[in-house]
């Protein structure tokens, strides 16, 4: 399980928008193949501007 876990996804409850750590968000200053609890805690959502506390794991 543990390589999942790299690539864990997130989806911000706001707007829907899944963050995956394997394209990251370059446009945001978030490198590909970034892990979500390595984002900035000042990254927004790309889509709709929500907080990063406002993203959940992805099942």
């Amino acid at each position: 399980m543990s390589e999942t876990a790299t690539q864990q996804q997130w989806i911000c409850e706001s707007c829907g928008f899944i963050y995956d750590p394997a394209e990251g968000d370059p446009d945001g200053g978030v490198p590909p193949g970034t892990p979500f609890e390595e984002i900035p805690g000042d990254w927004v959502c790309p889509v709709c501007g929500a907080r990063k506390k406002d993203f959940t794991p992805l099942d």
